[in-house]
């Protein structure tokens, strides 16, 4: 056994028991190919407890600020494209109907905390997302629908358009951005890769919406153990095992059954996780592939790039990288499939339909942010304000303190969006791959937390018991 430990984010070793934790480590002395230790100094009880009241108020004040002028707005007819902005959705009162959704969440915020504190750490990411696979499906269920896959029989979403891919998907693939106007809503938004994603479970025999909607369930919730993986390696196993349960019982989880964003949140938080855990191509391999399931995806290249900013790997690293970068865009292109064409023929097919005119732009410039909340939930409103402030001190800091330069890095994927104006509603569900690396945050609470884990929890469900969303 070893420990060697450097102050301010420095190299920690624990021993070849840790080390062997993480998938592809090696023994202390190897920590080039496993990655470095980090130790994080957040989480310590630092932050200070009136920034994080204020933050509180703000968050608060955000979210009625913009259901209230998203009312008005629509009663003047301004915000005609929903029926409750900022969300897509509909106010509607179940009572009783979330009584399952209660119980799940007394018993998660009992139990989890104290499994964060005593089960070994393969078994803890098992509980973990089972928990939160657990959630979103109680949720979901709660109200009266019976049908987790729902949301995906409406005639926008993607399977709706399998019957223009047929047989020949090369030949759809080709003629794509010529055809774009035929399809559905969902399909004309996207690249390629998730109707085909779609068409791959159908062909193979899987057929109807409810194995599509199992494998978005089972992909999404695994982001809890990605992202706890990916802490683990930048900023120490103590502070991803705090960050679990807010993994696994955040509100967001309202959105991850059913919605094919959900299946982006997962296929990216992997996609950082591998690069965390030094398995370079692979990493590569899914985030090369976000830009084809999400032309909005390209701004969550910002965490991997915050993870190799912490953790500094070889040259060989980088090669390997960007061969596993590279395969989905040469395929694609190789198939006939020009990116850019596709961003234009979507910009082309949204400004057609009239999508951008009927929401105004500078409401939700800010509401989108108050929907970002809904997501992340009042602890990491309190959390954040000391997190993010500091000036100059604190940008210097940000390496020595991995949970915030993530943060900061999901922060920064989503005002870019945000700005562009390519966001404006809806983002309930296309805020899911960049919310989740907000939730590590909460790592910065005094374990076990419980008082904030139920506040998470409590958003969840009140936010089910009045919205009808569509997802």
């Amino acid at each position: 056994m070893s420990e060697r430990r450097l102050e301010g984010g420095a190299l920690e070793l624990r021993g070849q028991d840790e080390a062997r934790e993480l998938p592809g480590a090696r023994p202390p002395g190897e920590d080039v190919e496993s990655g470095p230790r980090r130790r994080s100094r957040f989480g310590q009880g630092r932050f200070g407890v009136g920034r994080g009241v204020w933050g509180v108020g703000v968050w608060g004040a955000l979210i009625v600020g913009a259901f209230a002028v998203g009312e008005a707005m629509r009663r003047a007819g301004l915000a005609t494209e929903d029926a409750l902005p900022p969300l897509h959705a509909k106010a509607r009162l179940l009572t009783w109907q979330m009584a399952p959704a209660v119980v799940w969440a007394v018993v998660a915020v009992g139990l989890l905390p104290v499994a964060a504190r005593r089960l070994g750490w393969r078994r803890l990411l098992a509980l973990s997302w089972m928990a939160g696979a657990g959630w979103a499906v109680v949720l979901a269920f709660s109200d009266g629908s019976g049908a987790l896959a729902r949301p995906l029989n409406a005639p926008t979403e993607y399977p709706a358009g399998l019957a223009a891919v047929g047989g020949d998907p090369l030949h759809w693939l080709r003629t794509f951005t010529t055809e774009l106007y035929r399809y559905p809503t969902h399909v004309r938004g996207h690249p390629p890769l998730p109707t085909l994603v779609f068409w791959a479970l159908d062909a193979s025999g899987l057929h109807g919406t409810l194995w599509p909607a199992l494998l978005i369930i089972a992909v999404g919730t695994s982001a809890t153990v990605a992202i706890a993986l990916t802490v683990k390696v930048v900023a120490g196993e103590p502070v991803a095992r705090r960050a679990l349960p807010f993994l696994a019982l955040s509100p967001l989880a309202l959105w991850i059954a059913t919605s094919m964003d959900a299946f982006f949140l997962g296929v990216g938080a992997w996609g950082v996780a591998f690069v965390a855990v030094r398995r370079p191509f692979l990493g590569g391999f899914l985030l090369g592939a976000l830009p084809y399931l999400s032309y909005g995806l390209l701004p969550l290249l910002a965490l991997p790039s915050a993870v190799l900013w912490i953790t500094r790997p070889p040259v060989r690293f980088w090669i390997a990288l960007a061969a596993g970068f590279a395969v989905i865009p040469v395929a694609f292109t190789a198939a006939g499939f020009w990116w850019p064409d596709g961003v234009h023929a979507t910009l082309d097919t949204y400004l057609v339909s009239g999508g951008s005119a009927r929401r105004s732009y500078w409401y939700f410039l800010v509401a989108d942010f108050a929907v970002l909340g809904i997501l992340t939930g009042p602890a990491i409103a309190y959390v954040l304000p000391s997190l993010l402030t500091g000036g100059r001190r604190r940008l210097a800091a940000l390496r020595a303190e991995p949970i915030g330069l993530l943060a900061v890095a999901a922060l920064v994927a989503v005002l870019s969006l945000d700005v562009a104006g390519v966001t404006k509603g809806e983002v309930e569900r296309i805020w899911l791959p960049f919310a989740a690396w907000l939730i590590p945050a909460a790592s910065a609470l005094r374990a076990p937390a419980r008082g904030w884990l139920a506040a998470q929890a409590l958003t969840a469900i009140l936010v089910q018991a009045l919205v009808l969303s569509g997802w």
